[in-house]
C-alpha cells in the first residue's frame, strides 16, 4: 500500500512541476512577459476554490478516488490544450490554465485524504509517502529542462497534460476512500474554516497567520520569475537547476525533526523567513554580473524556505488544532497561504515586473532592482514574526511529529 501512495504523490506533483518552473519563460517566448502573473494567478484561485469544492462535494458525496480521477484526467486535457487554443488567444491560454488548476489544485488535498485513509502509521509513514511528490516535481524538471530541452517550448505543458490522465486513471485503481461526510449538512463555516479560526484564536496564532500571509507575498514571484531571471542570466536549462531546490527540500525535511527538538517551532519558523531574505539578497547582490554560484545558492535554499515555513506551519496547526477541527484548520492554513497570500503576492510582482521592465528586453541591472523589493519585504517580515511571535504551549510530544 506504500508503494502505491508513493506511485499517487510521484505523479501528483510530477503534473505541477511539469510546467509550473517553465511557464514564464513559454510565454515570454511567445510575447506573452506582460501576462506572466496572470497565468501564475491561476493557483492562488484554485487554492481558494479548493476548500469550497472539497467541502460541498468530494467530502460529502462521492468516493475520493473517483473524484481524483475524473478531475485529473480534466486538469490533464485542460493543460494539454492550453498552448494549442493560445496559439488562436492569449486569452484562451489563460482560460485553459485556469480551468486546469481549478480541476487539479483540489487533487492535492484528496492525494493527502488518500494517504492518511490508508496508511496505518500516519505519523511514521506519511513524510516518507510525501518525499515522493517531491522527487516527482524533480523528476518532471529534469525531463522537460535537461532531457527535452524544452523550457521555452509548448512541451512541459503536453508532458503535464500526458501525466495528468495517466494520474486519472491510476486513481480509478485506488483502494475506496469513501465520503467520510455523507449525509451531513453542508455548512458554510465547515467548508471555510471559521469554527476552527474561532476555536484557534489567540494572540499568537493571529501574528503566526499575519506572517504566513505576509510571507507568502514574496513567495509568488520565486517560481514565475525566477527561471525568467535565469535564463536572462544565461544559466543554461533554468527548470533543471530549479529542481536543486526541491532536492534540498527533501533535505530539510528529514531533518526537521531534530531542528525542531532542538529550537522549537518559533525559531524553525525564523529561520525559514530569514532564508527567503538571505534567498532574495543573493538573487539581487548576484544579478548585476549574473553570479552563477551566488543564483544556484538561492537556489538551494528553496528547501529551508519551504519547509521551515510551510510545512512548519502544519505542524504549529496541528499542534494548536483540537482532533475534530483539524481539517477545517488545515483548509484554513492552503486559504491564507496558497490563496490569499499567494494571490496578492502574484498580482504585487506582475505589477512590479511590468513597472520595472517594461515592454523591452530585460537586463539584469533591472533583475538587481527586482529582486530588491521582496528582499525588504521579506526582511521586515522576519523581523516582526521574530519579535512580535511567542508561543509557550507548546507540546512537545506533537512537536515531533514528523519524526
Amino acid at each position: 500500500m506504500k508503494v502505491r501512495l508513493m506511485a499517487m504523490m510521484f505523479l501528483q506533483f510530477f503534473i505541477w512541476g511539469s510546467w509550473y518552473a517553465t511557464g514564464g519563460n513559454y510565454m515570454k517566448s511567445h510575447g506573452m512577459s506582460d501576462i506572466i502573473y496572470l497565468a501564475y494567478m491561476v493557483s492562488p484561485i484554485g487554492s481558494i476554490v479548493s476548500p469550497f469544492f472539497l467541502g460541498m462535494i468530494a467530502d460529502r458525496f462521492f468516493a475520493v478516488q473517483r473524484v481524483m480521477g475524473v478531475m485529473h484526467i480534466l486538469s490533464g486535457i485542460f493543460v494539454f490544450a492550453a498552448p494549442l487554443v493560445g496559439e488562436a488567444s492569449q486569452g484562451l491560454f489563460l482560460v485553459f490554465l485556469l480551468f486546469h488548476m481549478l480541476c487539479y489544485m483540489p487533487t492535492v488535498g484528496l492525494a493527502t485524504a488518500t494517504a492518511f485513509h490508508l496508511l496505518k502509521d500516519k505519523e511514521h509513514d506519511f513524510p516518507f509517502v510525501r518525499v515522493f511528490g517531491t522527487i516527482g516535481w524533480i523528476a518532471a524538471g529534469i525531463i522537460v529542462s535537461y532531457l527535452l530541452q524544452g523550457d521555452t517550448t509548448a512541451l512541459p505543458m503536453y508532458v503535464a497534460g500526458v501525466g495528468g490522465i495517466l494520474m486519472g486513471l491510476y486513481s480509478f485503481t485506488l483502494p475506496n476512500v469513501p465520503p467520510k461526510g455523507a449525509g451531513r449538512k453542508i455548512s458554510a463555516r465547515d467548508i471555510i474554516g471559521l469554527d476552527a479560526l474561532k476555536q484557534l484564536h489567540s494572540r499568537p496564532f493571529v501574528i503566526f497567520v499575519i506572517g504566513l500571509l505576509l510571507i507568502s507575498i514574496p513567495f509568488a514571484s520565486y517560481f514565475a520569475y525566477v527561471p525568467i531571471f535565469l535564463k536572462d542570466a544565461n544559466v543554461t536549462n533554468p527548470a533543471f537547476k530549479m529542481t536543486f531546490g526541491q532536492m534540498s527540500e527533501v533535505l530539510f525535511l528529514l531533518l526537521m525533526p531534530w531542528f525542531f527538538r532542538k529550537l522549537g517551532i518559533k525559531w524553525v519558523m525564523v529561520l525559514g523567513l530569514a532564508a527567503w531574505t538571505i534567498r532574495y539578497a543573493l538573487f539581487s547582490f548576484g544579478a548585476a554580473d549574473a553570479v552563477a554560484s551566488m543564483l544556484i545558492l538561492g537556489i538551494l535554499l528553496h528547501g529551508a524556505c519551504y519547509d521551515f515555513v510551510y510545512v512548519a506551519s502544519q505542524v504549529y496547526i496541528d499542534q494548536k488544532a483540537s482532533a475534530e477541527i483539524r481539517a477545517q484548520a488545515q483548509g484554513f492554513f492552503v486559504l491564507i497561504s496558497y490563496g490569499v497570500g499567494q494571490g496578492l503576492g502574484t498580482l504585487a510582482a506582475g505589477w512590479i515586473f511590468n513597472s520595472i521592465m517594461g515592454d523591452g528586453e530585460t537586463t539584469l541591472q533591472q533583475w538587481q532592482s527586482f529582486w530588491a523589493i521582496p528582499l525588504i519585504f521579506a526582511l521586515i517580515v522576519t523581523i516582526l514574526f521574530m519579535f512580535g511571535f511567542s508561543e509557550r504551549q507548546v507540546d512537545k510530544k506533537r512537536a515531533v511529529v514528523l519524526e
